[in-house]
């Protein structure tokens, strides 16, 4: 095993936060703090953080850095920049202090000294940057505007059905109605009621056009990233620029997931046993990334639907006794394996 004390010379723990980061120079060999110091989050603090470190640990160099995700993340660019590898590194938990109360330079520190007792080929390495953080953007935005078209399409729908306005509302909105609402116009001799229901309800249906408008907006940006990043990914049967994004961004880059089988773990479709006397079974499992387990979730649902094999499969399994259930959680398992393994030649 090759700990990171035998790797390096130095390990710089940094505590981040959102107006400063905290950082502390610990020597390899002894673990002993050398020094600690605070610097702002603005572009030029952080330039100056590093030119502190590079006083202070004049040699082999590892940052270990919370939350290179976030708070971390633009600090994880200009350390990779400057020529400093960075790993990624949990805060410490209460159980953990042992007493010795909580400040910044405490927490820098421990960052650094869990670091050098890790195995250096274990080091939890941030996520690649570049398109996948475009990626990363792109399904926030999108699903933040799914999210409120979805609320206000069913705030339109209840004023409707509240207030009769001369539209049919006993089934879902069509797109030809909210168009027809988005385009209405103030009436004269309208009771107050009316008159504010109308205007709320134009409101509403311009709200949703707008958001939609935006959604596809987010989808070509989308279909773009995607091809660029794995050109072909989307050849794969039901795989489209919405889940090929979420996959992308779980799976980062190549050398992440170690195996086919750890790559399903984390996507929460590897079976659970739960077998019990004369039963033998496996369940869902409930855990895993949940954003990676919905992709695979609408993969196999399409496949389900459009795909004849799987059709087919779907047929086979039945006949043999399996439930429609386990025939999901069979067919999520392998659509898993098979997404791993064309990833592994599609991604650099």
């Amino acid at each position: 095993m090759n700990f990171v004390a035998d790797t390096y010379e130095y390990v710089i723990g940094v505590d981040t936060h959102a107006k400063t980061h905290t950082y502390a120079v610990v020597a390899a060999s002894t673990g002993v703090l050398i020094d600690t110091e605070t610097f702002p989050t603005t572009a030029a603090g952080m330039a100056r953080a590093i030119t502190w470190i590079g006083r202070r640990a004049a040699g082999e160099r590892l940052a270990a850095v919370e939350g290179t995700s976030s708070y971390g993340a633009t600090l994880t660019r200009a350390l990779t920049a400057a020529g400093i590898p960075v790993c990624e590194v949990k805060p410490p938990g209460r159980q953990s202090r042992d007493g010795r109360g909580k400040t910044d330079q405490i927490d820098a520190a421990a960052a650094a000294r869990t670091a050098l007792g890790t195995d250096a080929t274990a080091l939890i390495l941030p996520r690649a940057d570049g398109l996948r953080s475009a990626l990363r953007v792109l399904l926030v935005a999108r699903r933040g505007m799914d999210t409120q078209r979805t609320a206000d399409r069913n705030a339109l729908t209840a004023l409707l059905r509240t207030i009769d306005l001369g539209l049919d509302v006993r089934t879902a909105l069509t797109n030809t109605q909210i168009d027809t609402i988005a385009a209405w116009r103030d009436r004269t001799g309208d009771d107050v009621t009316v008159a504010v229901a109308r205007s709320e309800a134009r409101r509403l249906a311009t709200a949703i056009r707008h958001r939609t408008v935006a959604l596809d907006t987010n989808q070509v940006a989308l279909s773009t990233h995607v091809d660029e990043l794995a050109p072909g990914i989307r050849d794969l049967s039901g795989v489209g620029p919405f889940t090929a994004a979420i996959i992308l961004t779980a799976y980062s880059h190549r050398g992440r997931v170690r195996s086919e089988a750890a790559f399903a773990a984390m996507a929460g479709v590897s079976p659970i046993p739960a077998s019990s006397g004369n039963t033998s079974r496996h369940r869902l499992n409930r855990h895993g990334d949940r954003q990676l387990n919905r992709a695979i979730h609408i993969i196999a649902r399409s496949r389900m639907m459009t795909d004849a094999t799987t059709k087919a499969y779907i047929e086979r399994r039945t006949n043999e006794g399996k439930t429609r259930r386990e025939i999901h959680r069979c067919l999520k398992r392998f659509i898993a394996r098979s997404i791993y393994r064309s990833f592994t030649t599609l991604i650099t």
